[in-house]
């Protein structure tokens, strides 16, 4: 049985908040053992499930193969415990690896001096057996590994990822204040879109910027991995990885694709430069066919008929002079909502309570995410029929 076989426990990592989405797809991929943690669920598999999860994860930042799990009081149990594992079969002695740390609670406070004893193990087990060893640094390009050390307890991960899964590669322009990509797959999901895509419904993105929204819930919609953007894993530089076999599942991804979407997907921004690079990711995520741009102001967005999810994300300030000019964007967001978006489900996501509370409306749900460090919220409004004013 080769290492891409052997079964271990299995972390794939992700922001505070975003779990319980990761968790929902974990059970769609068909992953049955799942542990739900703070910032990440655990699971269990091979490193071909490792590649499979890298592929198919939508919510995900990295997909961590335990490597071994042990106690360590100090940074010379930590080097001894590394060194004893067989790295000849993970990494080519004129290969290259690269070591990242997490320490809290340790003897030692700093992480990248716990990374270096990583490295010093690995690299003095190579030359105690091959007088060779490969090189190590900070680049992506080789072998990853994530050591994970808390208290006397640490774990050494391969990381099979490398860049994080959120670069999917469309992004190329990403105009002011992108939202990540992970994060607009959460707020996405947390939406109910993809049941709505089956059913015909409609995905409206006022306010798109470097359009991410829309490109997210044009994947789902479209039952398209976000792995097949990617020309780099850090899976493919370890020891005995079957290009065929990968080659193999990225087929199996691109036949699972849906030829088309039933609904549509409207985006929109007052500002051209918003939609030019919108359309430029578009069509590098290859879904510039199914999402229709428009220029203009947010509330003269084309709503079509029928049940529809309409998403924005608009400014949040930090300084009080944008607040009090952002005051009136939010009255006017929840006056298009009143006016114009009836029988459809509202959302907004935003950093600040205070504009939130000029939208004037009352929220159907409130769901916590986290923008890098600034606690937002995804607020959903219920938008009856009746309040839609028709020409």
């Amino acid at each position: 049985m080769t290492l891409f076989d052997q079964k271990a426990p299995i972390l794939v990592t992700c922001p505070k908040a975003i779990p319980v989405y990761l968790d929902q797809e974990l059970e769609h991929l068909g992953f049955s053992r799942r542990h739900v943690m703070d910032a990440g669920v655990q699971t269990y598999g091979s490193l071909k499930d490792c590649m499979f999860l890298n592929l198919w994860v939508r919510t995900g930042h990295r997909v961590l193969l335990e490597l071994k799990r042990f106690r360590a009081f100090d940074t010379d149990e930590v080097y001894r415990e590394i060194k004893a594992l067989p790295w000849e079969n993970f990494i080519a002695k004129d290969g290259y690896f690269r070591v990242d740390a997490s320490i809290r609670d340790t003897t030692v406070t700093d992480s990248r001096f716990a990374g270096l004893r990583v490295k010093d193990a690995i690299a003095d087990r190579f030359m105690d057996s091959f007088d060779q060893r490969p090189d190590s640094g900070p680049e992506t390009s080789g072998v990853c590994l994530f050591l994970h050390w808390r208290e006397n307890q640490a774990t050494i991960y391969l990381d099979t990822t490398g860049d994080p899964l959120p670069r999917r590669g469309y992004r190329k322009r990403p105009h002011k204040a992108p939202m990540q990509e992970t994060l607009a797959a959460a707020c996405v999901l947390a939406s109910g879109w993809p049941e709505l895509a089956k059913q015909g419904g409609h995905f409206i993105g006022p306010m798109c910027g470097a359009g991410t929204l829309a490109i997210e819930a044009a994947l789902m919609a479209l039952n398209g991995a976000p792995g097949l953007l990617r020309d780099n894993f850090a899976f493919k530089h370890l020891l005995g990885f079957d290009p065929d076999f990968w080659d193999e599942m990225l087929g199996q991804a691109e036949d699972a694709e849906n030829p088309e979407i039933p609904g549509r997907i409207i985006a929109t921004d007052h500002d051209p430069e918003a939609i030019e690079a919108a359309k430029d990711n578009a069509r590098l995520a290859g879904v510039g066919d199914f999402i229709e741009f428009a220029l203009c102001d947010y509330s003269e967005t084309e709503l079509p008929d029928g049940p529809g999810i309409v998403m924005l994300n608009p400014e949040y300030g930090q300084r009080l002079g944008e607040i009090k000019e952002l005051e009136t964007v939010y009255k006017g967001i929840g006056d298009f909502f009143k006016q114009r978006c009836g029988g459809k489900s509202g959302f907004i996501f935003t950093g600040n309570s205070s504009l939130a509370k000029r939208i004037g409306l009352r929220t159907k749900s409130r769901k916590i995410f986290w923008n890098a460090k600034i606690e937002c919220r995804l607020l959903e409004y219920e938008l009856y029929a009746g309040t839609r004013k028709h020409k």
